[in-house]
This record gives structure tokens, C-alpha cells and sequence, in this order.
């Protein structure tokens, strides 16, 4: 699972260990979170973890990191292994080790995680689209497909602002827009999706995506 390489270190070699990349959380301690943490058992297979050798145990002894590569990609942080979070260790949201071999589980919960939003009928968001009032007002959607990342359905939010009508130049009354989501707010409003007039096409294209989380 893990190996070796040599650097040049004054003159000397060095052995650094190769850490592994991210991956599922081990089966071990998905039924952990599940069973123990009480966590959603659809949402455990959902985040990744990050290991390293424990190498004051046995073999089978590892540290171990999970986290929410979708949150991760919203902070625009590309974790490469376990060492990654020494500079993002807000990313973390469990932080321990566990023994395959001796069954043991130590793990600390650094973040918490939302595992359960609430999810709009394609009517509720219709009203919620026409509730706008105020050009340059905005309503956003958690999304479970689409062009964002991070938030609790993993893929961002959809925004939609009601437009500015300027005298003598057509505009379409709504622009809706893809956004990354962290700590529950879209940053920003994001990339522009398209423009519309009409609500209904708006809420019916967000309820397609605004489901429980997939990935």
C-alpha cells in the first residue's frame, strides 16, 4: 500500500514515504459513522478519506482523514493525500486512526456536516422565483447536478436574480447562475447558466437537479 523514495538531501539519501491518494472511506469505518456517529448511511459512501501508516502500531494501523472532496473543490483546494490538510485543516471533518486488525477506532470530529436540507416541490420554487420583487434581488437553490461545488446536496446552487429592465433594451427578466456553496452561502453568484422570462421554465430545469445528494 504505501512505499518509498529517495531524495537528495545533503548529499545523503532520504526515504520519504508515498502516501496514497484519496479514496472511499474503509468499510471498517463507514460502519462506524453509520452505526456509532449515527451519520446517513447514504451520504458515508458519498465523502473520501485520506490515510497514513501509523508507524508506531502494527500493519494495519493508519491515521486517517474524511472530508467532502465537493466541499474541498468549492474552496478550490485539490487534495492530494493526507498531508494536504497540514494547510486546509478546516477541510477536515473526521481526524483519528484506526486497526484493522485489532478492530480499533479512535476519530475525533472536527467539522460538522449537514446531512439533511430541505428539498422545494417544483411549485414551492416556482413561488419562491416569482416572490422577487426587487431588481437585483436573488433566491438560491441547493443543486445535486450542475456546474457548482460544495453545499449539502454537493454540487453547489442555482441562483436566480430578477433583472434590472433598462428602457429601450431588451433583457430577459431572470438570469440564473451556477455557484460553489460554502458554509451553506453560494459564493457570489457564480457563472451565468442562461437567461429567461419565464419562471416556470427556471423552476422546472432547478427541480430536475434539486434532489438528494448523488455524489
Amino acid at each position: 500500500m504505501f512505499g518509498s523514495k529517495k531524495t537528495e538531501n545533503n548529499a545523503s539519501n532520504v526515504k520519504v514515504e508515498k502516501l496514497p491518494g484519496p479514496r472511499d472511506i474503509p468499510g471498517l469505518i463507514q460502519k462506524y459513522l453509520i452505526n456509532e456517529r449515527k451519520m446517513d448511511p447514504d451520504l458515508v459512501p458519498i465523502l473520501k478519506s485520506t490515510i497514513r501508516h501509523k508507524q508506531d502500531s502494527g500493519q494495519k494501523a493508519f491515521y486517517i482523514r474524511i472530508f467532502d472532496d465537493s466541499d474541498a473543490a468549492a474552496h478550490k483546494v485539490q487534495v492530494k493525500d493526507y498531508n494536504t490538510f497540514e494547510n486546509y485543516p478546516d477541510l477536515v471533518i473526521y481526524d483519528g486512526w484506526f486497526d484493522d486488525a485489532t478492530k480499533q477506532i479512535e476519530l475525533v470530529e472536527k467539522k460538522k456536516i449537514t446531512q439533511g436540507t430541505t428539498l422545494f416541490s417544483q411549485d414551492e420554487i416556482l413561488q419562491k422565483i416569482e416572490g422577487l420583487t426587487e431588481p437585483g434581488s436573488t433566491v438560491f437553490f441547493y443543486m445535486a447536478r450542475g456546474p457548482g461545488n460544495g453545499g449539502p446536496l454537493g454540487r453547489g446552487a442555482a441562483v436566480v436574480e430578477l433583472n434590472h429592465q433598462i428602457q429601450g433594451k431588451k433583457t430577459k427578466k431572470y438570469t440564473i447562475y451556477g455557484a460553489n456553496v460554502i458554509d451553506m452561502k453560494p459564493v457570489g453568484k457564480g457563472d451565468k447558466v442562461f437567461d429567461s422570462d419565464k419562471a416556470k421554465d427556471i423552476a422546472k430545469w432547478i427541480k430536475e437537479a434539486h434532489h438528494k445528494r448523488m455524489y
